[in-house]
């Protein structure tokens, strides 16, 4: 889970802004079940944020800075590419270090991961646990003017063996070492702890972008009966007009798959399979489609398509190609891995616009089935959204509601519902549109272009 997030000079961030889960113990009493504990304090941690803002306020921003986050952490970098950082430009913070921080619970244990990088170089790195007030350093890493990397660790049992002799070699420049780490060692060579922070930040943290498709749909559909259950019975419930899903698996030859689909994908499915533990790669293709290789003593290739059955009389079954639904169906079933997967598993899920193609009730249901279902353990979702149906007290507590808004010189500001002094029986959706709270937005005088227009007469 992320307790708290900070993000300076990138994109529409100028100065620090910080992404709070930390429940307010002024609001203990509120949806008691919404939050849970942070081990080793006495504070707890929200399982849900809810961003509102104007158009351009910077809630999307919010989302590209963690995704980026989770990019320098996992993925090597080639020699000279730069961090292709993307920093503040409307005034002097341009110059400065983009820094990113964050606090997370990986395996029951706190920890704080963060960066400072120009446009070059990863000028500062660490890592450390936190217990109670206090930090133990695991490692720390600084970037001097020279290009050297060094690598300062605060845990004897990083200072043996292979990783103790790449913390004295440092790494390259613009690549972090926990990617340093995965590009040069086993993962029997290196400490538990980080194998516990490295595989949170690859299966513990997802994103899924106002228009992007969950990758390998159709593959978690074709192989697990469970989510197919749950995806069918979902959609029909939401009145989608979909009764079930019925995902296609043909083998085809790799001739046939060369045929289809150009020579750098297949090269890049069996780059994939050559380095994916569960010895599977996928290439998704338009809506409902994807390729995919499955290794055992040697490749086999398949595509797959998922179809949505309709049943207009009882009795009579008309499926459809995925692509022929409509926006908001596919829409929903890409999302609803991100329920099914929090039902059981411990990961955090960032969804960006869950509005969008979207009918009001339906985002509601969504938000209402996650609070519902996935209580106890430690999930968490975070959403971006303009659909004001979700500002109620019944449904979230204070500190759940955030607000991004930019000032005057460009700059975006992250505050709480919580920083308020809102009555429980005050309709917070009203005063949010009414302009009570900002983050909405601010409209010039339209008229004024109908009467420069010349209007046909």
């Amino acid at each position: 889970m992320i307790i708290s997030f900070s993000v300076s000079n990138f994109r529409s961030f100028s100065s620090e802004q910080t992404l709070s889960m930390v429940a307010s113990n002024r609001l203990s009493s509120s949806h008691e079940d919404h939050a849970c504990s942070i081990p080793g304090t006495k504070e707890k941690v929200l399982k849900t944020a809810v961003l509102y803002g104007a158009n351009g306020a910077g809630k999307s921003n919010l989302f590209k800075a963690l995704r980026y986050l989770q990019s320098i952490v996992l993925k090597p970098r080639k020699k000279n590419s730069g961090m292709e950082r993307e920093k503040f430009l409307f005034g002097a913070e341009s110059d400065e270090p983009s820094v990113f921080d964050l606090q997370f619970i990986a395996d029951s244990k706190l920890y704080r991961y963060g960066i400072k990088v120009d446009d070059h170089r990863i000028i500062e790195e660490w890592l450390c646990e936190v217990v109670g007030s206090k930090q133990k350093t695991l490692y720390e890493r600084i970037t001097d003017e020279q290009g050297n990397v060094h690598v300062e660790s605060g845990k004897a049992k990083f200072k043996k063996g292979k990783l103790g002799a790449l913390i004295k070699v440092g790494g390259p420049q613009n690549q972090s070492f926990l990617a340093t780490i995965q590009a040069t060692l086993d993962s029997s060579d290196y400490d538990i702890e980080l194998t516990n922070v490295i595989n949170w930040f690859d299966n513990n943290l997802a994103f899924i972008g106002p228009d992007a498709s969950f990758s390998s749909l159709g593959h978690l559909l074709a192989s697990n009966s469970e989510f197919l259950k749950f995806a069918g019975d979902f959609l029909s419930s939401a009145s989608t007009g979909v009764s079930h899903l019925q995902p296609q698996k043909t083998e085809i030859s790799e001739e046939e798959l060369r045929n289809l689909l150009p020579n750098k994908f297949i090269s890049k499915l069996l780059e994939d399979i050559a380095e994916d533990k569960d010895g599977i790669a996928v290439i998704r293709l338009e809506q409902g489609n994807e390729f995919l290789i499955e290794r055992s003593e040697e490749n086999h290739f398949y595509r797959i398509s998922i179809q949505a059955a309709h049943e207009p009389q009882p009795g009579k079954v008309i499926p459809l190609d995925l692509s022929e639904e409509s926006d908001g169906t596919r829409r929903l079933l890409n999302l609803l891995p991100a329920l099914h997967y929090l039902q059981t598993g411990n990961a955090v899920f960032f969804i960006d616009e869950i509005d969008r193609s979207m009918h009001p009730i339906l985002a509601r249901q969504f938000l209402e089935f996650f609070l519902k279902s996935c209580q106890g353990g430690r999930h968490q979702i975070i959403i971006t959204t303009h659909e004001s149906n979700l500002l109620d007290l019944d449904l979230l507590r204070r500190d759940e509601i955030w607000f991004a808004e930019k000032d005057q010189a460009g700059s975006s500001h992250l505050y709480s519902l919580a920083d308020f002094a809102v009555r429980t029986d005050q309709d917070i959706r009203k005063r949010y549109l009414q302009g009570r709270y900002g983050a909405i937005p601010f409209l010039g005088d339209l008229n004024a272009l109908l009467e420069n227009e010349d209007l046909p007469q």
